[in-house]
């Protein structure tokens, strides 16, 4: 299931934009991927990021993934339900398992992000 109005980056974020701001969470290829997801460590909010980042990582039963910021800007807002609940990665990476809400300023980073078809070839679909 990959949703066709998103962005998608190479590394497996998604973002959905709303005005200014863009929520970010991991795709689920990179969930299933991961497996059963247990800490997530989140970026302060406040906190000034760059596009292409580190901005966090996620902690699975097989590996730590690094959480690469898909745009520049300005982290606003985190899921704190995930320090409490981050199989909400696995159960709603789409929805319950977002991980930050961005403000970012320049649209031409967005643009240059994947669409949903590039993203599906990308991962061989």
């Amino acid at each position: 299931m990959i949703p066709s109005d998103l962005k998608y980056t190479s590394d497996h974020e998604w973002v959905r934009k709303e005005g200014d701001r863009a929520t970010v969470g991991i795709t689920e290829y990179a969930q299933k991927e991961l497996g059963d997801v247990v800490y997530v460590d989140l970026p302060a909010i406040g906190e000034k990021i760059k596009a292409k980042a580190g901005m966090g990582s996620i902690e699975s039963v097989k590996a730590v993934s690094d959480i690469y910021a898909p745009l520049t800007g300005e982290i606003i807002a985190v899921n704190e339900e995930l320090q409490f609940n981050p199989e909400l990665v696995n159960q709603d990476p789409y929805g319950k398992g977002w991980i930050a809400v961005i403000e970012f300023a320049d649209d031409q980073e967005l643009e240059k992000l994947l669409t949903a078809e590039e993203y599906q070839k990308l991962i061989g679909g």
